[in-house]
């Protein structure tokens, strides 16, 4: 049970309205521009692209506790590690080259290296990988959990905290409601690890308590298993927010340079929630549902105020990443889907229409979070179907010598997601001790995808 003092649900009451403040006194500078409201005119600098680049990408919270809480060390092997691999080559060989290529979105180089068919195919894959279902599924958890309302109602709450602001003044708001959310979010895990260590005493109670496997970096998990979650971090190469956030950077330079750092900043924050998980699983073996294992452990430990400093960061950690992943979900809709089958609509239909994709993927988001009910499972799931059949081309979209034609292109969308999507359904039909089933989802959609790409990569060559 959550019991918060009047300070507590003052401070989380104030943090609320601070978003809120923030994101809608942003405005527009140019009225009904599309440069202006997807990428804030292509101005960002280094200092505010740092701060809503590591803010939005850290946005799983909960599901890193629950993570942490089931399997330990394993956690960071697999949700933490990956991505830092990722996106320092990422910084190093696209993010220069996205900038200085001065589009809106992926499924614009898409066309431009694939042709329009293979954009819009490309789109749907995007804009189901970006719903924000998991990240609604968070806030609504806490929100249920701490004022006692139930889980339905709860996120229809969320959704209209997080897209209020969008409405107004799309990315602009966004990026200033992430930077103020940066700060909140590393004070209330500061807090939370300090008292852990404070109540419980360092790594030696940690490695008295816990299970011997929570402390190995593999966790006993399968190398089949563990290399999906590294083929899951391929994403990093196409996820839409990065690439937005390059596209608005001030210059190629500050989005090479504002990934590397924010690379460091994502591994301080990830040992503050990593080692804090670590705690909870510790002190709080039984708790029942361990996406609840951060709200546990403050509840345990913390006092009054300090315990509403902590939910306010939960709120913040996972509201960055919510209504970014909200805000180009609509863009997805509004951009890349209206705006290809209607070249010539004006830049305010365009507009009207990401503000309607907002609405409707929120309640989208709504239906699968409530269907699935686990982040790790909304991640698992989506990420092992979408990201095989688009990964490749996106990097191929950067690089001529590993481009396929179009009609190889569609072909590697629907075969490596398609195969992933069979072979997730048909997989429960093995027992759990087979060869079978140590088979993922996603290595079968990779071959296949990746064995289609090589082939038009020869085939691309040839003609």
């Amino acid at each position: 049970m959550i019991s918060l003092a009047f300070s507590d649900i003052l401070i989380i009451v104030l943090f609320f309205l601070a978003v809120l403040f923030i994101g809608l006194k942003q405005k527009l500078k140019q009225k009904d521009s599309t440069e202006d409201f997807f990428l804030s005119e292509r101005k960002v600098g280094l200092f505010l692209f740092i701060l809503t680049n590591v803010s939005t990408w850290y946005g799983g919270i909960l599901g890193i506790g629950e993570f942490t809480y089931r399997y330990g060390l394993l956690s960071w092997f697999t949700q933490g590690l990956p991505y830092y691999i990722f996106a320092l080559i990422f910084a190093f060989v696209l993010a220069p080259k996205i900038r200085k290529a001065s589009l809106f979105t992926i499924p614009d180089k898409i066309e431009e290296a694939y042709g329009k068919k293979t954009a819009l195919s490309s789109a749907v894959i995007i804009y189901i990988l970006v719903l924000p279902a998991a990240y609604m599924l968070m806030i609504a958890a806490i929100i249920s959990l701490i004022f006692k309302i139930a889980l339905p109602l709860s996120l229809f709450i969320t959704f209209g905290v997080s897209s209020v602001y969008l409405f107004k003044s799309g990315y602009r708001s966004d990026l200033y409601t992430d930077a103020f959310e940066f700060f909140v979010m590393f004070a209330g895990f500061s807090i939370l690890f300090i008292a852990s260590g404070s109540n419980f005493g360092g790594y030696n109670y940690l490695q008295a308590t816990l299970p011997h496997e929570f402390l190995s970096l593999t966790g006993g998990a399968s190398i089949t298993y563990i290399s999906v979650w590294f083929f899951i971090a391929l994403w990093t190469f196409g996820d839409p927010g990065f690439h937005q956030r390059c596209y608005a950077a001030k210059s190629p330079n500050v989005a090479k340079l504002g990934i590397i750092i924010s690379v460091l900043l994502w591994a301080v924050f990830d040992f503050l929630t990593t080692a804090t998980g670590l705690y909870a699983r510790a002190a709080l073996p039984d708790v029942e549902n361990p996406l609840y294992a951060f709200p546990m452990l403050a509840e345990q430990i913390l006092g009054p105020g300090l315990k509403g400093i902590f939910y306010s960061a939960l709120f913040a950690t996972i509201l960055s990443t919510l209504n970014s992943n909200l805000f180009l979900s609509g863009t997805t809709i509004g951009r890349d889907f209206y705006f290809r089958m209607n070249p010539s609509a004006p830049e305010s239909k365009i507009i009207f229409y990401t503000r309607l994709g907002i609405l409707f993927s929120g309640v989208i988001s709504i239906f699968l979070a409530w269907y699935f009910q686990s982040v790790v499972a909304i991640w698992y799931t989506i990420g092992s179907i979408c990201i095989p059949g688009i990964i490749l081309l996106i990097i191929g979209a950067y690089n001529e010598r590993l481009r396929v034609n179009e009609n190889f292109a569609l072909a590697e969308i629907f075969l490596g997601a398609g195969a992933a999507l069979v072979w997730f359904i048909i997989r429960s039909q093995f027992d759990a001790e087979t060869l079978f089933y140590e088979i993922e989802p996603m290595l079968v959609g990779l071959f296949i995808a990746s064995a289609v790409h090589f082939t038009g990569v020869i085939a691309h060559r040839r003609y």
